[in-house]
């Protein structure tokens, strides 16, 4: 007799090789949908953080605006000095005198 497709275990026939490219290519499009997911919540969330960093430019300006000129001038010295790299101490102070003002402010209107 001579050995035919599929007797002999080390030889896959061609309906098993179908099988098994078949489930390669189910596993395949699983993993694509995967990582397009995962691309997908990476995209979702750099669009939430720059939305989030516009909510807090645009609510410092706010605050900003209705900061005393004292204050208001403190800040731009500090945005000034930060612009060209001597932020250190400045910096610090300018964000606890703004820090203070929105506080005191709160407080004030909690009264």
């Amino acid at each position: 007799m001579t050995p035919q497709a599929g007797d002999d275990d080390s030889t896959p026939t061609p309906e098993e090789l179908r099988e098994q490219v078949e489930g390669a290519r189910e596993e395949l499009g699983m993993t694509v949908e995967a990582l397009a997911a995962k691309a997908d919540v990476k995209a979702q969330a750099q669009a939430k953080a720059s939305d989030l960093k516009a909510q807090a430019r645009s609510r410092a300006a706010d605050a900003l605006d209705r900061a005393p000129q004292p204050v208001r001038e403190k800040a731009y010295q500090v945005t000034e000095a930060a612009r060209g790299g001597k932020a250190g101490p400045l910096l610090g102070a300018g964000l606890a005198v703004l820090a203070l003002y929105v506080v005191v402010a709160r407080g004030r209107r909690r009264r």
